[in-house]
């Protein structure tokens, strides 16, 4: 009888398995990335740097990163008028050789400030990053 009831004490009490608690969040899926042996040294060592494992310093890269959208073809028209502004700026400068720089200094001051909102435009937040 004594035996009987150390079995019916030791089932009584739930069972530890023991080693490592199971994770809540699991990761399940895996992407695939090629890199060179450069980019691969050169990521280890920032994941080394900063006292984490290369997997956990590249989602942590990923979730901080920022990427800005490509141009649109809004954009692009904006970059070929610049291109313009460009060259005849470069026309202007010259012809301010050839004739003199008072002559050419209104259209150069105009043409600069055509260039300068352009510019204002591309750094501008108003572009969405995704």
């Amino acid at each position: 009888m004594e035996t009987s009831n150390k079995l019916l004490a030791k089932t009584d009490k739930p069972k530890h398995k023991g080693g490592r608690p199971k994770v809540k969040i699991k990761r399940e899926t895996h992407v695939k990335v090629r890199l060179t042996a450069t980019e691969r040294f050169f990521m280890a060592a920032k994941a080394k740097d900063a006292g984490m494992r290369l997997s956990d310093w590249i989602r942590a890269a990923a979730r901080t990163a920022k990427v800005v959208a490509r141009l649109k073809p809004e954009d692009l028209q904006i970059m070929r008028m610049l291109t313009g502004m460009a060259n005849n700026l470069n026309q202007l400068t010259k012809l301010a050789h050839r004739d003199g720089l008072l002559t050419i200094a209104t259209k150069c001051g105009q043409l600069l400030i055509e260039i300068d909102e352009a510019l204002k435009y591309f750094n501008s937040n108003d572009r969405q990053d995704t």
